[in-house]
């Protein structure tokens, strides 16, 4: 069996940036198992596996894998593969929108998609409405012991830990500084201990401000326990994150806008851009934008 197969730099518009991404097209005939063995192989915190959808009204089915498990849903997967299965359909450096539809175990996600100039851009809605995860956070001398700071660098203002859910679900860490940001690391076995009864083990820190002007929040994601020691672009937990804002600044109605930096201190800066709209003190839709451009392409040989 030849399948043939992509890779993508998501969450930025210049290559060896952003957060790598692997997309295998004619995935129909794998099994679950053969897709965690090429996902460990590709070893990038996520591959995307594309096979025919089964409504002919959607563009595709897709399943989501971490190099050690299926995931329902995951943002920097829907970005790329969208941008890539859009670019398909288009001559190269034609202008274009057009929404991509993707059957995700999570459910339906369209994705609008358009290019004017170089690099085409995403924009997915995600397709479970964010919430709060019913289950105590951390107290704040646990996590600064698995981050290895000080307990007066959790939190912020109105900014608590959390865990908030929306297909998967993320330990939320407000930090007090950039400072601080950049100097959380993983320390064992604080880390693991963290994580018992929460119902995830990947947690989303995230201060101010950022490089740009324009930024609202610099943000970073940990996910050692799933074979993601540092994720460079998260664009779930970018999505969950408007219930985390949602909950500490009390939005009021109407959209809200944010720009997101992540994978900064990593050496892949990424740059992630979400929307939300909010009517009651309630989340009404979340969206999640970004460019994507490709790396590479080739067969897998199984």
């Amino acid at each position: 069996m030849k399948l043939p197969f992509f890779t993508y730099d998501v969450f930025t518009s210049r290559s060896f940036a952003g957060n790598p991404l692997a997309i295998v097209e004619d995935a129909d005939g794998l099994s679950t198992g053969q897709m965690q063995i090429i996902a460990r192989e590709f070893n990038l915190s996520e591959t995307i596996f594309v096979r025919k959808p089964q409504d002919a009204a959607n563009t595709a089915s897709v399943r989501i894998f971490f190099p050690t498990a299926e995931i329902p849903f995951a943002g920097h997967p829907t970005i790329g593969c969208a941008i890539h299965l859009a670019q398909k359909k288009y001559k190269p450096g034609c202008a274009f929108e057009t929404t991509i539809r993707l059957e995700e175990v999570a459910g339906l996600v369209p994705v609008k998609v358009s290019r004017i100039g170089d690099v085409p851009r995403a924009q997915f809605t995600a397709p479970v409405s964010p919430f709060a995860v019913e289950v105590a956070a951390p107290a704040r001398e646990d996590i600064a012991a698995a981050l290895g700071l000080s307990a007066s660098d959790i939190g912020f203002e109105g900014h608590v830990p959390g865990v908030f859910k929306g297909g998967p679900a993320f330990l939320y860490v407000p930090l007090a500084s950039r400072e601080a940001l950049a100097r959380a690391r993983v320390i064992e076995p604080h880390w693991s201990n963290l994580f018992s009864g929460l119902g995830t083990r990947m947690a989303y820190m995230y201060t101010r401000g950022g490089d740009g002007a324009d930024t609202a929040y610099r943000s970073r994601a940990y996910a050692p326990l799933d074979g993601i020691p540092e994720d460079p672009a998260t664009g779930s937990a970018t999505a969950i994150l408007a219930a985390q804002l949602l909950a500490a600044e009390r939005l009021a109605a109407g959209t809200h806008r944010w720009k997101l930096e992540q994978g900064y201190e990593m050496g892949r800066p990424s740059d992630l851009w979400l929307e939300a709209d909010v009517a009651d003190a309630k989340l009404l839709a979340v969206r999640v934008a970004g460019q994507a451009v490709q790396i590479s392409s080739g067969v897998l040989e199984l």
